[in-house]
C-alpha cells in the first residue's frame, strides 16, 4: 500500500476515535440527563492518578547508586513541584520541569 493511503487511514481511523469519544458521552447519558456520581468521582481523581503513574513510570529506571545520583531527576521534579504550587498551571509546571531536565543532562551533569 502506497505511504499515502496509509497514512490517510491513520488520519481517518483517529479522527473517527476522536470524534466518538466526543460523542458517546452524549450519548450514554444523554444532554440534559444528570451524570452518576461515579463518574464525576471518576472525572476527580483520574487524572492525579495518571500523573502519579506518569511519575513512577519516569523514576523506575533511576539509579541513585550511579552518578549523576538521580540529581537532575530530582532537580526537576522539585522544579515541578514548585512551579506548580506557584502558578497552578500543570502545563506550565511540566514544560518548565523538561527544559530543566533536557539542560541538567547535557549541560551540567
Amino acid at each position: 500500500m502506497p505511504d499515502y493511503r496509509h497514512a490517510l487511514i491513520i488520519i481517518i481511523v483517529m479522527g473517527a476515535a476522536t470524534l466518538a469519544t466526543r460523542i458517546l458521552p452524549v450519548l450514554i447519558f444523554g444532554r440534559n440527563e444528570r451524570i452518576p456520581d461515579l463518574v464525576l468521582y471518576l472525572g476527580r481523581v483520574v487524572p492525579f492518578t495518571a500523573m502519579g503513574l506518569l511519575i513512577v513510570y519516569c523514576l523506575k529506571d533511576v539509579s541513585v547508586l550511579q552518578d549523576p545520583h538521580a540529581l537532575p531527576e530530582v532537580i526537576a521534579l522539585a522544579a515541578v513541584t514548585v512551579t506548580y504550587l506557584w502558578k497552578k498551571n500543570p502545563i506550565f509546571s511540566v514544560v518548565m520541569g523538561t527544559v530543566l531536565y533536557m539542560f541538567l543532562v547535557q549541560k551540567v551533569f
